[in-house]
Formats: C-alpha cells, sequence, structure tokens
C-alpha cells in the first residue's frame, strides 16, 4: 500500500475474515485503524482500535464513525461485514430476507452515508461483494441480492461523489477461506467434512485452490492507495478464474 502513514481507516467487518486480513494488512504500512464489529478479532492487535457495532442499527454505525474520526478526518472506509443464507426466494423467509439485505446491503448504505460527510479530504471507500453479484449457484438469492445491491451502491457513490475527491470501488472475491465460508463447508460437508468440502470448492476455480484472505486485503491495498488514483465506480473480480471458465466440459 502506498502512502499509508497517517491514514485514518475504518473497517466494518473488521473482527474476522476479509476485514481483519485488511486491518491488519493497513496496519502493517502504518494506517491508524478502527475495527467496527459484534465481535472482537481473535488475534485482536492492540494497534487497532475497536468499537461494538451491529450495522443493523443505524446509531451504532454513526457512533464508529464518530469513534474513528476523533482524532483525524476519514481517508480510507472498508465495508466487509456480510452474513450467508441458503435457499431459493421460495425457501427463503421474509426475515432471513431482510436480515440478509440489512447486514450485506442496508448495512453499507448506513456506513457510507455516515462516513462521507467525514471524509473532508477525499478519500476511498472500498465494498467488498462477491462473484455472486454476477453469476450464481443455486440457493444464494438472499446473499445474490444483496451483494448485486452493492455493485450499483459502488457505481451511484461513484458518481455522485468524485467531485469530493471520493473513490468508490468493489471487491468481488470467489471462495475465500473466513470463518463464513468454514461454516458452510461445515454444512454442506456431511460425511467427507470441513477440509474435503473447502478443497472440492477450491477445485472449481482454475487456480485449484480457495483464496487466503490476504489475497483479497492485498487487492483492497491497492485499490485504497494513490497507485489506483484513477479508478472509481470498478468491480475487481479476485475469484481464481471463476467467472471466466464455463461449465461445459470437453
Amino acid at each position: 500500500m502506498q502512502n499509508s502513514l497517517n491514514k485514518n481507516a475504518l473497517v466494518f467487518g473488521g473482527g474476522s475474515g476479509i476485514g481483519w486480513a485488511t486491518a491488519r494488512t493497513m496496519m502493517d504500512r502504518g494506517a491508524t485503524v478502527t475495527i467496527a464489529d459484534v465481535r472482537r478479532p481473535a488475534e485482536h492487535n492492540h494497534a487497532a482500535r475497536y468499537i461494538d457495532c451491529d450495522v443493523r442499527e443505524a446509531e451504532q454505525v454513526c457512533a464508529a464513525v464518530r469513534y474513528a474520526t476523533e482524532l483525524a478526518p476519514l481517508d480510507w472506509l472498508i465495508y466487509s461485514t456480510g452474513i450467508q443464507h441458503y435457499g431459493s426466494v421460495v425457501e427463503t423467509p421474509v426475515e432471513e430476507y431482510d436480515l440478509v439485505q440489512s447486514i450485506n446491503a442496508r448495512g453499507a448504505f448506513l456506513a457510507c452515508r455516515s462516513a462521507i460527510p467525514q471524509m473532508r479530504k477525499g478519500g476511498a471507500i472500498v465494498l467488498v461483494s462477491s462473484v455472486q453479484a454476477l453469476a450464481c449457484q443455486e440457493g444464494v438469492a438472499a446473499y445474490a441480492a444483496s451483494k448485486g445491491t452493492l455493485e450499483a451502491l459502488t457505481r451511484a457513490m461513484a458518481v455522485d461523489h468524485a467531485k469530493d475527491n471520493i473513490r468508490v470501488n468493489a471487491v468481488l472475491p470467489g471462495t475465500v477461506d473466513t470463518p463464513m465460508v468454514r461454516s458452510s463447508a461445515e454444512k454442506f460437508g456431511g460425511a467427507d467434512g470441513l477440509e474435503q468440502k473447502l478443497q472440492q470448492w477450491g477445485e472449481n476455480h482454475p487456480l485449484g485452490r480457495v483464496a487466503h484472505a490476504d489475497e483479497i486485503a492485498n487487492l483492497i491495498a491497492f485499490l485504497l492507495s494513490d497507485k489506483a488514483s484513477f479508478i472509481t465506480g470498478a468491480s475487481y473480480r479476485a475469484d481464481g478464474g471463476l467467472l471466466a471458465q464455463l461449465a461445459v466440459r470437453l
């Protein structure tokens, strides 16, 4: 990451997975980082500031932004909070659909709505979406809809806030080894087990494996940096070639 020193960053969902990997990457390179999540990172480093935050609650999101900007205006915002639910639209209870939307999409709206006025020197925002926003497996209706919303929100904010010198981009991972993915692998692993299911999912990618969270964090770090100074409103896939391939086998 370029020009990380003296940067002030807020990571929603920084308690684990991609969010924690991103927070750690930015701290390693000299940024001041605040983590907003419902749980502290298991490997919590005292160098990161932390505030409890349920992104479904607008006041808690506002409080997280206020806490992050106590010492300096905000430079970078990363939204990596998300949950998964499986089922078609027929199988998905309305309450579950609303829950997924409130955390994955509405929370991003709340975070950006509160944070953008605090980015008085300009800055950069990265929303963590998913390849499921572009192409879906079966039974992910609520999740895919929420990630598609992030894609549209990214483009809208990039256009609206370019005049404020704020860049907004999205990252679309394929399968990443995170606690959320491991929970899903355990759910579907059956007799084969969690690790076997992760390996199977990895083999769906042309690179033959699932991603490490640090690999996604490196892309986020690039999009935040001055090296990406002319990139806004864009969506970057980090999917191991997943969407480059056809399902047809010769």
